[in-house]
């Protein structure tokens, strides 16, 4: 039997996990190569304080596929995900408070402490979201149309835009709204609460560096919906064990069809032949040679770092290089001491809104000037923040009677004006973060024991998001599906012959899905010909 390889991926995030594990169990003799000490990319789980883990990077699920957990066995591997008991709690500044979640009739109650229409109006308008919503689901395990593929390429947009042409033209209308309008202007369309408008509205500027105003940003809203956990659509929930959870148990996946997975292996070069990928440089000096190279990193690391401009042709090192990145984001986790107590809803012991996502974001017009002072001053006032509190739902993360905190946060750029460097501002962002939140839960500051903190700068440098983005690109309507990540390369195989991309910078996107991953492997196996039938 021979020794030699038939792919080498590049990065051990869960999107090169899946991947290999497609194509391992197809036959195919597979090695992974990871930058990092450990497996998982973004979706790891670590110690960040003595005593204290937590999902470092990645922090929540939802997107996850069914298919992936089913193939991959990874419920039988132990991955254990628990729904919130509402979706998200919202405090407001006048000392009012919205709950999201939990049923259609308790949501419309909360509705109705701001507007009767709106509490009204809330059925028909999650029928247009899930409408929509299911279209993109039947879309995110399925390669998009190749731009000039010919016959072929005609056909799959034929068959991929059947869920669509069979819409009602209310529901083509939706589509429409939903993928050129801004988050605002779609949600003026439906509600007159500021409270209302902002609860749905978040989930336009997550990983998105724009404002809800931004044309498209209803599009990045849509994108945050179409998941599920344990089979209830838009549901979402917690890995207990945390993010690292989903990756060790997708290793063992791997490693159980003999995929070999290196850490502490950074790659430093694609090698490249007669205009062909062969195989990878590390920074070691060894080269692990293989007909098929996967990149399981962002376009913009593979194309501006790891393959030299000299491989490619001119016109495409141009589009490479225009290819837009930075989602805004900064990320902390945080040791506490005890539990927030909100002045608006007072309390230090466990309540459900404890248990779901605290969104400091009280109207549009506050997310609007969020993004507005990053652009001038490079960080928010006032920033964006969703808190998750996980050790309420799963008490492995932290000592009894403590906790840990996800901080998500936008909008802060991905590169500071006037030459400042994130290095330098990092603590003064962090102070920001934790003063917003103070804010709403006075007691907030003085709980906090620890603090781990990642600027747009430490995201790229641990995780290699360029400029900070959680999506491996912007999820603007010039970057997504068939031009995701370029017009006429959409099918996962890369710029060179026997290169392939496997990550959230192709279809569908960011987020812990693992389609990327699953798409990337059918189409590899489709190369080899009859092989391509076992992914499904």
């Amino acid at each position: 039997m021979s020794n030699a390889l038939d792919a080498v991926i590049i990065g051990a995030g869960h999107n090169g996990l899946v991947c290999a594990f497609y194509l391992a169990r197809a036959g195919l003799k597979v090695r992974i190569v990871e930058r990092r000490g450990v497996v998982g990319g973004a979706a790891v789980t670590e110690e960040f304080h003595p005593g204290f883990r937590n999902s470092v990077a990645s922090y929540t699920v939802s997107l996850l596929n069914p298919k992936v957990i089913a193939d991959m066995g990874l419920a039988e591997r132990g991955l254990r995900i628990v729904e919130r008991p509402i979706s998200n709690f919202l405090p407001q500044e006048d000392g009012g408070y919205l709950k999201l979640g939990g049923g259609l009739e308790r949501t419309q109650a909360e509705f109705r402490k701001f507007s009767a229409r709106d509490a009204e109006v809330l059925p028909a308008y999650y029928d247009a979201l899930e409408g929509v919503a299911d279209v993109l689901r039947s879309l995110a395990m399925k390669t998009p149309p190749n731009a000039g593929g010919g016959l072929k390429a005609l056909l799959a947009a034929a068959v991929q835009g059947g869920p669509l042409a069979r819409l009602s033209l209310d529901k083509q209308r939706d589509v429409m709204d939903l993928f050129v309008k801004s988050a605002r202007s779609f949600l003026d369309g439906w509600f007159e609460s500021e409270p209302v408008k902002a609860a749905f509205g978040f989930d336009a500027v997550v990983g998105n560096y724009a404002s809800p105003d931004t044309p498209g940003s209803a599009y990045v809203l849509l994108h945050h919906v179409f998941g599920e956990v344990n089979g209830k659509k838009g549901a979402w929930g917690h890995a207990i064990g945390g993010m690292g959870a989903i990756t060790t148990a997708m290793r063992g996946a791997c490693e159980d069809l003999g995929v070999q997975i290196d850490v502490d292996a950074p790659v430093a070069r694609v090698i490249v032949e007669n205009g062909r990928a062969v195989g990878v440089r590390l920074e070691s000096g060894e080269e692990i040679r293989a007909p098929r190279v996967v990149a399981n990193v962002g376009p913009k690391l593979l194309y501006d770092r790891l393959i030299d401009p000299a491989d490619l042709s001119p016109e495409f090192n141009r589009r490479a290089k225009a290819f837009k990145v930075g989602s805004g984001t900064f990320r902390m986790n945080v040791a506490l001491s005890e539990l927030p107590d909100f002045t608006c809803l007072p309390g230090k012991d466990v309540a459900e809104h404890h248990q779901s996502g605290v969104i400091i974001a009280p109207t549009l017009d506050y997310m609007d000037r969020a993004y507005i002072d990053a652009k001038r001053d490079g960080m928010s006032e006032r920033p964006i923040v969703e808190m998750l509190i996980p050790s309420t739902v799963d008490d492995s993360l932290a000592p009894k009677g403590q906790h840990v905190a996800s901080l998500f946060c936008q909008q802060f750029a991905p590169v500071l004006p006037d030459g400042r460097n994130w290095d330098d501002e990092r603590e003064a962002a962090a102070d920001k973060i934790i003063d917003t939140v103070t804010a709403y839960a006075p007691n907030f500051r003085a709980s906090v024991l620890g603090r781990q903190i990642l600027s747009p700068m430490d995201l790229e440098r641990t995780f290699g998001l360029m400029g900070g983005d959680i999506m491996h690109g912007n999820m603007s309507l010039d970057q997504l599906w068939a031009a995701r990540p370029f017009l006429g390369q959409a099918d996962y195989r890369g710029e060179l012959k026997g290169l392939y991309l496997c990550g959230a910078g192709t279809h569908p996107g960011g987020g812990v899905t693992g389609a990327p991953g699953h798409n990337a492997a059918k189409e590899i196996l489709a190369d080899g010909s009859w092989l391509g039938r076992l992914v499904g």
